[in-house]
């Protein structure tokens, strides 16, 4: 190939690079103005107060009710739970393989998590329906007769059904384990072999190595890595929609764990096919749409804030 030919081809990877990247900006420009097209016409009748704060969600009602806000905290409920869950399990799992766990098992350990993103989160809802949320009903049942607790523990913990909010967690919990142990990992080996050594050149164990000077040194990239998780969470559909109960109501400060709840996701989901178009429970369906595009913006922006702000003082 000659030199001329080779800078032409080189010119036009170039600009199909630079396409990609300018296509990436554009799709996400026109989803968010599609979305917002959709859901301006529901704010016609009822207010963007009404809307955040109302505490009904009853489109079939007359009038029809389109409170967002049990959604909203069902969502937020079932994401909070699991990234509980998740945050120490996945950064647990990630010093393990990147630190402590022998080569055989490494081999072992990582391919089956990352196996966990390959399943389809309809068989999760399978799981979760059928096993998770019985063994959890079960559990919680036996604690409320077992745990001599305060009323309102006992009250809360004797479920009526195994679908509910923590069921929802859980599933959640295990479906964003492969992206903050993947994330979480990279960011570990990450850090410069010349940390480890000097800590362990002074007198640190292993395990001091890794809680005081490994894992710091890769918070930038775990905090990511949790973020990711989160985002994860908050934009699942079809599991929540199948172990959470679908149940659009206002939870309860103390029982609302381990009661049926309804998200965001789940409501587009089981609503939009069954929606007259254009009209107003169309509108306010688009509205929860938009609202989780801000949401996951929000956490995305926040994530790249956090990523930057730790690598800045680290390079002072």
């Amino acid at each position: 190939m000659s030199r001329r030919i080779q800078r032409v081809w080189e010119s036009l990877v170039e600009v199909a690079i630079h396409a990609c990247g300018m296509a990436s900006i554009a799709f996400v420009a026109l989803l968010l103005f599609f979305l917002t097209r959709d859901a301006l016409p529901v704010l016609k009748n009822t207010s963007l107060g009404e809307l955040l704060g109302g505490t009904s969600w009853n489109p079939t009602a007359t009038p029809p009710q389109f409170g967002l806000l049990p959604l909203i905290l069902g969502s937020l409920l079932v994401t909070v739970g699991a990234v509980l869950i998740a945050i120490p399990t996945g950064v647990a799992c990630a010093a393990f393989v990147a630190e402590v766990a022998p080569g055989w098992l490494r081999e072992i350990v990582k391919p089956v998590v990352e196996l966990l993103a390959a399943i389809p989160s309809v068989v999760f809802g399978f799981v979760g329906l059928l096993l998770v949320g019985t063994w959890i009903k079960t559990l919680c049942v036996a604690g409320s007769k077992a745990i001599p607790g305060p009323e309102w523990l006992t009250t809360a913990l004797n479920m009526p059904t195994g679908l509910a909010a923590i069921t929802g967690a859980v599933m959640l919990s295990i479906m964003t384990l492969p992206t903050i142990v993947s994330v979480a990992e990279d960011a570990i080996k990450a850090v410069p072999r010349s940390y480890r050594e000097g800590s362990l050149a002074l007198g640190a164990t292993p395990w001091q190595t890794l809680i005081g000077v490994t894992l710091p040194a890769a918070k930038s990239g775990i905090i990511a890595a949790i973020m990711l998780g989160i985002g994860r969470a908050v934009g699942e559909t079809m599991t929540v929609l199948m172990v959470t109960g679908n149940s659009p109501v206002m939870p309860s400060l103390t029982r609302g764990l381990f009661r049926p709840v309804r998200t965001m996701t789940a409501t587009i989901a089981a609503e939009m096919g069954e929606t007259a178009h254009r009209s107003e429970h169309y509108h306010a369906l688009f509205m929860i749409g938009l609202l989780l595009f801000a949401i996951t913006f929000l956490v995305n922006t926040a994530a790249d804030c956090v990523t930057n702000r730790s690598r800045h003082v680290e390079q002072r």
